[in-house]
């Protein structure tokens, strides 16, 4: 359920937490509109941007009860996979917003969210961990790239960050694996003797699987790809690779190789995935990583190129945050209220995609689990043109269901149901409740229930 994220909100103010859950719910029935579209009238707008103003309220406190759910949803699983990515915030154009920084330069204005999700091995997304944002200052563009400034000087820094906090969440979660997952930018030195440091301390340190960016050079002075492309491969994994920038979705086989390998006063594994015979003029994909894990097997180097493809799941999240909330087009007028609109939104968008995997990883479970009665009785009154049953559905149906009214065909070829029809629906459902709601009353739980 939506509002129960922020049950445990701590704002020191009654009537601050009871207007941020009702904010929530109104927002997460039309994500897609403007604040004052998605309120009813003026006065829930001015309501809203007064939240948005108050010093009680920020960022990191309206997401700080949903992080505190996630590392509870977190408990139940063996592993999970901590996964970090950055994309930029774009308000190029609304000049009248306080407090934005540049992007890739000086003409374009905005911020860099950089968030953490928690995410099963079987792409569940669990919650929202961390939403840390940054700026670039106007005129520094160009400049302070100097490779031996600190690495707290640096805006690489948010990776370093990311795993210590990573390895914080690791000491209350014992019975959890919990696996830092990042692309090419967090390969970073400081990271890895940050991870060696805390476990010479007998410190909680979490693993972390990273993409290699950069062929460092071992304690034998030889080049980590040479020493691992001199190993036997193991066997060969095989998946489907998503589309990315210029590149079209495909099914991708790669041979597998992996050593264990001293780098600078502590040991990593590295595992090279290559593809050895990409299709007629594809470029082949190949990647390499680093971890702080052992693997001395295939089939533990196997499951990290799996987990590795679990990454895509933020690019999905940001996809929703854009396309399906809107978070570009939001008119307000300091960063410290967009911080705080987007805190909400990202719960919001966590919800999405955590219905969406939710549907495919556990499809037996009821739906009332996750949506309220008046929502999924309303979108099978609606789908039907019958009285819902007693016993609620499956979650797998009900998401159909509601996917339907947002595009989605539900033949037996279509496959499950994406993010974009989900949302859709989502919206159209809170709609139909309420419309049911004023005409009849409360009636599912008076007539159907």
């Amino acid at each position: 359920m939506l509002n129960d994220e922020l049950a445990n909100l701590n704002i020191g103010d009654k009537r601050l937490k009871k207007r941020s859950i009702k904010l929530l719910e109104i927002l997460g029935s039309k994500p897609q509109q403007s604040i004052p579209c998605a309120c009813n009238g003026w006065s829930e707008t001015k309501a809203a941007y007064r939240l948005f103003d108050n010093d009680k309220v920020t960022g990191e406190s309206i997401l700080e009860p949903h992080r505190e759910k996630t590392l509870e949803r977190m408990k139940a699983y063996p592993v999970v996979l901590c996964v970090e990515d950055t994309s930029e915030i774009d308000y190029t154009g609304k000049n009248d917003i306080e407090g934005l920084g540049v992007l890739n330069y000086e003409a374009r204005q905005g911020f860099y969210l950089h968030p953490m999700l928690a995410i099963t091995p079987d792409r569940l997304c669990l919650g929202v961990l961390d939403g840390f944002n940054f700026s670039r200052k106007k005129g520094s563009l160009g400049k302070n790239k100097d490779k031996n400034r600190p690495i707290g000087e640096k805006e690489s820094a948010r990776w370093l960050r990311g795993y210590l906090a990573t390895c914080d969440d690791q000491a209350d979660l014992p019975d959890t694996q919990l696996v830092y997952v990042t692309d090419r930018e967090g390969d970073l030195y400081e990271l890895y003797m940050a991870a060696e440091k805390r476990a010479e301390s007998g410190l909680a340190t979490a693993s972390w699987l990273i993409r290699g960016k950069h062929n460092r050079i071992l304690e034998n002075e030889a080049h980590l790809l040479s020493e691992v492309e001199n190993t036997k491969a193991w066997g060969e994994i095989e998946f489907d690779l998503p589309k990315g920038r210029g590149r079209k979705s495909r099914h991708v086989v790669q041979s597998l190789y992996s050593k264990r390998v001293k780098l600078n006063g502590t040991e990593v594994t590295v595992i090279l995935s290559r593809e050895e015979n990409p299709p007629t003029r594809e470029k082949a994909i190949e990647w390499f990583f680093i971890t702080n894990d052992e693997i001395e097997s295939f089939e533990a180097a196997a499951e990290r190129i799996r987990w590795y493809l679990c990454r895509w799941q933020i690019e999905i999240f940001f996809k929703i945050l854009k396309s399906g909330c809107k978070i570009e087009a939001l008119q307000l007028e300091s960063k410290k209220r967009l911080e705080v609109a987007l805190s909400f939104y990202m719960i919001i968008a966590w919800r999405i995609l955590y219905l969406t995997t939710l549907g495919r990883s556990c499809p037996e479970l009821p739906c009332d689990v996750v949506f309220e009665t008046e929502e999924w009785q309303a979108a099978y009154l609606l789908s039907h043109r019958q009285p819902p049953p007693n016993t609620p559905p499956t979650i797998n149906e009900m998401i159909r269901t509601i996917s339907t009214f947002g595009g989605f065909l539900n033949r037996k070829r279509d496959g499950e149901p994406g993010v974009q029809t989900l949302w859709i629906g989502l919206q159209r459902v809170k709609d139909f409740a309420l419309a049911i709601q004023i005409h009849d009353g409360l009636i599912p739980k008076q007539r159907y229930g």
